[in-house]
């Protein structure tokens, strides 16, 4: 039976409480009824996480609908900020490790933010982000009135930027920015909000570096298990414009210098 239920900050997309039992609490998220595939989406990369054993996740306990709403429901771990971010990078590399694939993809599309994120089974690293990817996400943009004149330079110009570059499909988290990653009040990492898929494990450092950055010993921490291979400074750029781009289809036109920016320091590059 619930005791008690109160809202909780848990990001722009979905509304988020926390409901305390007898014996225990519970996270809750609530959207529109038509979210309920975003929601099953979700559990499937938290377990995909939660099966490797190299980070930890909340566990889903359930989703559906009532009403005019769709929910998933998740343990409640009560989180900060103040943790061993070394440990961290440790296992998130053994997650890039362990989490692996024949092919780039996922078993479904889920969504970044509120965004669908295309995931069809791919041979190739350049072609899965060229155009399921950036591609995708200027699209998007050119429907919203997005002008971005070297667009289309930019798609033709991919294959060279990672022509050699030959990533094996690691299990990402996929949207790793500072909101998505904590520490228990025992110190132990925790990532969560997962859109999750098989793809090149930098794009999750890359993310990384965006809105804030960890700190340097989450990378310290990282490289020692899983070293990134040369010429990814120059990738992250590419990598990270995917979310910039989606930022700005999602909150709108101040985004569009950010991402009109980094499409010049890439095709410079």
């Amino acid at each position: 039976m619930v005791q008690e239920h109160r809202p909780v900050g848990g990001g722009s997309i979905n509304s988020t409480y926390v409901l305390t039992g007898e014996e225990h609490r519970y996270f809750v998220k609530l959207n529109q009824a038509q979210c309920l595939p975003a929601f099953t989406a979700e559990v499937l990369g938290l377990n995909h996480i939660a099966q490797t054993a190299a980070i930890r996740v909340p566990q889903p306990l359930c989703t559906g609908t009532t009403g005019d709403y769709s929910y998933l429901v998740m343990e409640w771990l009560p989180l900060n900020g103040r943790g061993d971010w070394a440990e961290l990078g440790r296992q998130l590399a053994r997650l890039h490790q362990q989490g692996r694939s024949d092919q780039f993809g996922w078993f479904e599309n889920n969504t970044i933010g509120s965004t669908p994120q295309l995931n069809p089974w791919t041979a190739d690293w350049c072609t899965f982000f060229s155009q399921h990817r950036i591609a995708y996400q200027l699209q998007l943009a050119q429907r919203q009135g997005g002008h971005f004149p070297r667009g289309q330079e930019l798609l033709q110009s991919i294959p060279h930027l990672l022509s050699e570059h030959q990533p094996f499909p690691s299990l990402v988290h996929g949207d790793l920015w500072s909101g998505n990653a904590g520490f228990t009040a025992s110190g132990e990492p925790v990532i969560f909000d997962p859109a999750a898929y098989f793809g090149d494990r930098e794009v999750d450092l890359a993310m990384t570096e965006l809105f804030g950055g960890f700190p340097p010993q989450f990378y310290q921490g990282y490289e020692e298990n899983f070293p990134l291979n040369a010429g990814y400074p120059k990738r992250k750029i590419l990598y990270n414009l995917y979310h910039i781009l989606n930022h700005f289809n999602l909150f709108g036109s101040s985004y569009a210098a950010q991402a009109n920016r980094m499409i010049e320091k890439i095709l410079r590059a």
